[in-house]
């Protein structure tokens, strides 16, 4: 089969298609048929070795690339009865030892990284949900905010940052949003209440909308204290990106490190097959063209995933 690897570290051109053996399952194991892998940051950083750099895994000969999938199972491991095969599935691996990804035309993965997915899905589209929507609700989770409090997510025309005001709309939040002046009409229609443009000065523009500020804060632009300042005193702020300021005020501040969850994943799933939340593909490009979907992540501006189709 083939599958994307990097042998070394630098940028697209360092990657590869390379021609491996389809792997079996083990114990407790499901062997997908990808049918799509989207393309995020998580990928840009195993590329470019700051995993290795920051010590969150051994450097050796090869990595993987890939961290959502969706896909058909194709083969069982001993003791797995959650899946047949035939099954349609979606999943999210956060493993740094795999020596492969998602990004290939095979991958295995435990029976609990995966969920089944909603029927009539299409399956590249799944293929964005897994951990994008993953982190925005375990961000919801962290911030515990309650129905009719106010929350303010930078990014919000992003891939997580969408997300967050979907689910945040599920929960009964208010939202302010922020993002590029010409998001306004996607982020109110995804469920914000509120919007100011990127090009606003944000801390006084929110403090105006929401006397004292917000309730919580996902902070999914890497804007740290410039969004922290805007959450009222013994408010809640995350960042997503590891960046969240010294605490002040009381302010509950989290770095939020998402993890793999298939029983979050099987609801998410869900509320995407009901249309609840929305399936964004910005562009779908074959698995031999992997470096140039990385050039397109870099440029910026889309407004969805990139997938990876084998």
């Amino acid at each position: 089969m083939r599958a994307a690897v990097v042998t070394e570290f630098g940028g697209p051109e360092v990657l590869q298609i390379v021609e491996v053996p389809t792997p079996a399952p083990g114990p407790g194991e499901v062997l997908v048929e990808v049918a799509g892998a989207s393309v995020n940051f998580a990928d840009v950083m195993v590329r470019a070795g700051l995993n290795v750099q920051y010590g969150a895994t051994a450097a050796r000969g090869q990595f993987g690339l890939g961290t959502d999938v969706a896909g058909t199972v194709a083969a069982l491991g001993a003791g797995v009865t959650k899946f047949a095969i035939g099954d349609a599935v979606v999943g999210t691996q956060e493993r740094l030892d795999r020596p492969l990804g998602t990004q290939a035309e095979y991958v295995v993965l435990e029976d609990w990284e995966l969920a089944s997915a909603p029927a009539g899905t299409d399956l590249v589209q799944l293929a964005t949900v897994g951990l994008n929507a993953t982190t925005a609700d375990q961000a919801l989770d962290a911030l515990a905010l309650e129905p009719g409090q106010w929350l303010l997510v930078s990014g919000a025309a992003g891939g997580v940052g969408f997300f967050a005001v979907e689910l945040a709309r599920l929960r009964g939040l208010r939202v302010v949003a922020q993002a590029g002046s010409t998001d306004e009409k996607l982020v109110l229609e995804a469920g914000a209440e509120l919007f100011v443009s990127r090009d606003e000065d944000l801390v006084p523009t929110v403090r105006r909308l929401v006397p004292g500020g917000v309730d919580g804060a996902i902070d999914a632009a890497n804007m740290a204290a410039g969004t922290a300042d805007a959450v009222r005193h013994g408010g809640a702020f995350v960042s997503l990106l590891n960046s969240a300021p010294q605490a002040r005020r009381q302010v509950r501040t989290t770095n939020l490190a998402w993890h793999t969850d298939g029983e979050r994943l099987t609801k998410l799933a869900a509320f995407a097959g009901a249309g609840l939340i929305s399936l964004r593909v910005a562009k779908t490009f074959p698995l031999e063209q992997i470096a140039d979907a990385h050039q397109a992540l870099a440029a910026g501006g889309l407004r969805g995933r990139i997938v990876l189709v084998p």
